[in-house]
């Protein structure tokens, strides 16, 4: 078996190796294979923590021929445990998860490339990537000047359109964006986010499977589903803490918004955690809209992702942890925080709880009236900049930098 075929187990390639893999996937199942026990790691990591590389450290491709074969198994048999959990938003955040992974193996595989291929690591360049999907003949590099790798890229209208969405951002409206020739310019992290969209609608194709949950492989799977089950009951997010004090938020939060206040664009995972963030904590679609005023935010995006989270689907997993933010540049940990909580809205109740006295953001400004439906979307004056009222007391220290993901 090909490692690259573990490493990407959605390639067309991969398939086929599965296809004609000596063992079938339910000879597999029966006999508890190691590929089943990764599996169901693949799906818990995915649901629980974002990510599906493996809980001993990241897949590199040159492990051993039974570690390569058990990882490329795994792929179709998580597929059949996240369809066995009969849930719409499992379904979601695994193709997410898969997605995110993919492309942190996709960067690493990029950023290691030395143009001559030299370690017998196996890795996947950018136009093998873009050719998996289609993408070869609609996507031209813009010829850089003293550097070997383009740091923009041309997509075709069509593909850009296809595989872009109204909450990235207003930067992502072609209004916003430099057309010419039926082709949208877009930085090389642009096409990379491009690229996880692609791989997600793939991982999400043809989920959930019918599987008769008495019989066969999903009988011999019933005790992985119950256990997978359970974990999920015992960290489903019950419901929001429901008070906005901004200068108790996570470091990692006050970082996302004092970056979107200096009017830099946010990515995606950045805009996503902030977002599911400040659903968590309670906020309504309006009352986000006038806290994320005069920034970088724009309201009709803020509005697709929050009344997204704040449906039956996607309020039934909490937000991302700090190892899976740490994972994107969002987290880095200041002040040892992760030893107080593992995700920002942990780290927040533990805040407003130790907190003498809490006073509501929205109480202060007059924002609302708790049920979130006549907020108007003016920033609420009060003579102090965003970040001020964000960051309370906070230490001063070094400015994030701006132009960092």
């Amino acid at each position: 078996m090909d490692a690259l075929h573990a490493k990407y187990p959605f390639f067309e390639g991969a398939r086929e190796a599965v296809a004609g893999a000596s063992a079938s996937l339910p000879t597999l199942v029966a006999e508890d294979a190691p590929a089943v026990e990764r599996a169901r790691e693949r799906v818990e990591r995915a649901l629980l923590e974002g990510t599906v590389e493996p809980e001993g450290g990241a897949f590199t491709g040159t492990d051993g021929r039974v570690e390569i074969r058990s990882e490329l198994l795994s792929y179709p048999i998580a597929r059949i445990l996240v369809s066995l959990l009969d849930s719409e938003p499992a379904i979601e955040k695994y193709a997410a998860a898969e997605a995110a992974t993919a492309l942190d193996r996709l960067r690493a595989d990029l950023d290691a490339d030395d143009g001559l291929r030299s370690t017998p690591t196996p890795r996947v360049g950018l136009d093998d990537a873009l050719d998996e999907f289609g993408l070869g003949d609609d996507v031209r590099a813009e010829p850089a000047r003293g550097s070997r790798d383009p740091s923009h890229y041309w997509v075709a209208v069509g593909p850009y359109l296809r595989f872009t969405s109204p909450s990235w951002g207003a930067s992502w409206r072609l209004v916003n964006r430099a057309l010419a020739d039926g082709a949208v310019r877009v930085s090389r992290e642009e096409l990379l986010e491009v690229l996880g969209t692609a791989i997600e609608a793939r991982v999400r194709e043809g989920l959930p499977f019918e599987l008769d949950a008495d019989e066969g492989i999903a009988a011999d799977l019933e005790s992985r589903v119950a256990e997978l089950k359970r974990l999920l009951s015992e960290r489903t997010y019950t419901g929001p803490i429901d008070v906005v004090a901004p200068a108790l938020f996570p470091p990692c939060m006050t970082n996302l918004i004092e970056k979107a206040e200096r009017d830099v664009t946010l990515t995606a995972p950045e805009s996503f955690a902030l977002m599911a963030f400040l659903v968590g904590i309670g906020m309504t679609p309006d009352e986000v809209v006038a806290f994320c005023a005069d920034t970088s935010l724009d309201a009709e995006g803020i509005r697709y992702q929050t009344e997204y989270l704040r449906d039956d689907r996607g309020t039934q997993y909490p937000p991302p942890t700090c190892e899976t933010l740490a994972n994107y540049g969002i987290c880095h940990n200041e002040d040892d925080h992760m030893r107080v909580a593992p995700d920002p809205l942990s780290y927040y109740e533990t805040r407003v709880e130790e907190a003498d006295e809490v006073v509501d953001w929205r109480d202060e400004h007059g924002i609302g009236d708790g049920d979130g439906d006549d907020t108007d979307e003016d920033e609420p004056s009060g003579g102090e900049s965003r970040s001020e009222r964000v960051s309370g007391e906070r230490a001063s220290g070094e400015e994030p930098d701006p132009t960092a993901n």
